[in-house]
C-alpha cells in the first residue's frame, strides 16, 4: 500500500509498504482522511524517536473485522492502545499504561496510508449527519474537551487561551461553551477572524495581561508560549499545558512555588463527547481546513502545515 514513512527525521512517501496483518480483535480500516497536527511536525523534528507510518487523526471505514456489524462502518481511533492489566489500566489511567501503544507515535504504525489496523476497543462509530471533514478533527477536539475534564470551570472564571492555532481553535470553541470570561491571544489574522465570527474575545499578544487570569491554557505550540502563559496566570491560579516540544522549556519554579500555581499537563480526551459536538453543530472546525493534499503529496503538505499561521491540512489517501 501507499504510506508516508518518518525515520531519522526525514519524511518519504512509499508505495510499496506492506498492508497490516490483523490480530484477534482488530479491525482493518480504509483511511478516508487524515489530519496533520502539530505533534506530527514537531515528530519530524525530533520530539519523539519513532520510525514507521506517522499519524493519529482521522476517519476512516472499516473494510474487515471479526465482527462483521463493524464492516461498512465509519470510524474514529482513540490513539491509546493500552494492555488493560498493568496497575494503571485497572485504575481507570488507560491513557497513561505503562506498557501502551500510540498510534503513529509509540510502536504502532499510524493513518498516513491507505489502511491501518486497529482494536476495535479504540473504535467510535461516526454518525452519520457528520461528514468525514468534521469527524477528521474528532481527536483533536477531544483533546481539546479534556480541560473541563480536568479543570472545574465557573462562568465567573478568567480564562486564557495563549495561541490559536489548530488545537486552540478548537480550545477556545469548547471553552466559549462553558459560559467562562474567555480571552484568546493570537498572532495570525486569520485566526484572529475566525474567533472573533464566534464570539470570542482575542487579544494581541503584547496585550497579554501581567497576573490576572484564573486558568490558562498554553495551547501555543511554542516555547516562548509558556513564559507568555506564565506571565499572565494569578498567584493560586491555573496553568494548563496542552502544548509537546522538541527539546526543553525554560521555566522558573521557584516563582511557580511562591505564587502557588497549579500546573496541569492535559492531553488525550474523552471521543464520545467529541462527537456529540459535532452532531449537534455545537463546534464547527471546517473553516480551519487550509489545504487537502493527496497522500502522494504529503511532503508537500507538511511543508504548508509546517508555515506559520496555517491551520489543518488534511491528506486523503
Amino acid at each position: 500500500m501507499k504510506a508516508v514513512w518518518l525515520e531519522n527525521q526525514a519524511l518519504s512517501f512509499r508505495r510499496d509498504v506492506a498492508e497490516p496483518a490483523l490480530a484477534a480483535g482488530e479491525a482493518l480500516v480504509c483511511v478516508r482522511l487524515a489530519g496533520i497536527c502539530g505533534t506530527d511536525i514537531e515528530m519530524s523534528r525530533g520530539y519523539y524517536p519513532f520510525s514507521g507510518i506517522p499519524g493519529h487523526e482521522f476517519v476512516g471505514e472499516v473494510v474487515a473485522a471479526e465482527n462483521a456489524e463493524w464492516i461498512g462502518q465509519r470510524v474514529v481511533s482513540e490513539i491509546n492502545i493500552p494492555c488493560r492489566r498493568c496497575a494503571l489500566c485497572l485504575r481507570g489511567y488507560r491513557s497513561h499504561c505503562e506498557r501502551r501503544l500510540v498510534i503513529g507515535l509509540r510502536g504502532r504504525p499510524g493513518v498516513f496510508a491507505e489502511f491501518v489496523a486497529l482494536p476495535l476497543a479504540n473504535l467510535h462509530r461516526v454518525p452519520a449527519s457528520v461528514a468525514d471533514e468534521a469527524a477528521v478533527f474528532t481527536e483533536p477536539l477531544a483533546a481539546a474537551l479534556q480541560i473541563q475534564e480536568q479543570v472545574a470551570l465557573r462562568p465567573s472564571e478568567r480564562v486564557l487561551v495563549i495561541g490559536a492555532g489548530r488545537l486552540g481553535q478548537l480550545v477556545a470553541q469548547t471553552l466559549a461553551l462553558t459560559g467562562c470570561e474567555l480571552t484568546v491571544a493570537a498572532r495570525h489574522p486569520h485566526a484572529r477572524e475566525l474567533l472573533e465570527k464566534r464570539g470570542v474575545r482575542v487579544i494581541e499578544v503584547s496585550q497579554i495581561p501581567e497576573r490576572q487570569m484564573d486558568v490558562v491554557v498554553e495551547a501555543s505550540g511554542s516555547p516562548q508560549g509558556f513564559a507568555l502563559a506564565r506571565q499572565a496566570v494569578r498567584p493560586r491560579g491555573t496553568l494548563v499545558l496542552k502544548s509537546t516540544y522538541a527539546g526543553e522549556v525554560q521555566a522558573h519554579f521557584s516563582s511557580l512555588v511562591v505564587d502557588e500555581i497549579t500546573v496541569i499537563g492535559s492531553r488525550c480526551g474523552p471521543f464520545a463527547p467529541a462527537l456529540r459536538l459535532l452532531e449537534n453543530r455545537q463546534v464547527d472546525p471546517l473553516p480551519l481546513i487550509a489545504a487537502r493534499y493527496p497522500l502522494e503529496e504529503a511532503l508537500p503538505a507538511f511543508e504548508q502545515a509546517a508555515q506559520a499561521g496555517v491551520l489543518k491540512v488534511l491528506l486523503q489517501p
